[in-house]
């Protein structure tokens, strides 16, 4: 569309009541040639509270459109990850226990592994690996890290009931004072923390010798 078309357009869109945004939609100019062509051409009282009635709907309109496309990335990715990974090999179940507590893991005790987080799908996967690296699930010992204000008995069963282990293998839980204002298990702090330990001289060194080789692996490369 040749240029005086474009301005002749612009014009008619601005005699109708139309906005700086509104038009630039349909016109590809910068908004300072489009400022140029419409000096002359002032909205009316009425047609600018028609514009300022109308910006609060587009506002919601363009949110819902980008809640939606966001929405439809998000899923397209999730079909993605999901078809990459599958099924977790035993291998995989091995490999990816070692890089967990290499991230996470307490790695000074002598005899006891041990893990703490809030995730309830992280501690069964680390009880998990656990398992398959040799150990006893019996004897698989936790503690509950929670606020002053948490329900002890409800927290200890829902970790009891979600891990499928048996109440009497927690030890007495950890209670914290909270000296930090609005610190609290209802902002972010759920259920608490739950430490998983499990005793074993021989597991811990299989685990901290595994971890030397993988870091080697890395190192100096």
């Amino acid at each position: 569309m040749a240029h005086r078309e474009l301005k002749t357009k612009a014009i008619a869109m601005r005699k109708k009541g139309m906005s700086y945004s509104q038009i630039l939609e349909q016109v590809p100019v910068s908004k300072s040639t489009l400022s140029v062509w419409l000096e002359d051409y002032p909205l009316s009282p009425a047609q600018l509270r028609l514009v300022r009635d109308i910006n609060p709907r587009r506002i919601e309109a363009f949110r819902a459109t980008m809640k939606i496309k966001r929405e439809e990335r998000v899923a397209t990715q999730k079909r993605r990850v999901v078809a990459d990974i599958r099924t977790m090999s035993k291998r995989e179940l091995f490999i990816s226990g070692y890089f967990l507590f290499w991230g996470e893991g307490a790695k000074t005790r002598k005899s006891e592994i041990s893990l703490a987080n809030t995730d309830p799908a992280m501690i069964r996967f680390f009880i998990q690996w656990l398992v398959s690296i040799g150990a006893d699930k019996t004897k698989i010992r936790f503690t509950l890290h929670l606020y002053r204000d948490m329900d002890v008995k409800k927290e200890m069963l829902f970790w009891s009931r979600t891990l499928g282990v048996s109440r009497a293998s927690f030890y007495k839980p950890y209670i914290k004072e909270s000296t930090s204002e609005g610190v609290t298990y209802r902002n972010g702090f759920g259920h608490g923390t739950c430490n998983v330990r499990y005793m074993s001289q021989e597991l811990n060194d299989y685990v901290l010798q595994g971890l030397s080789h993988i870091r080697g692996l890395y190192e100096n490369k």
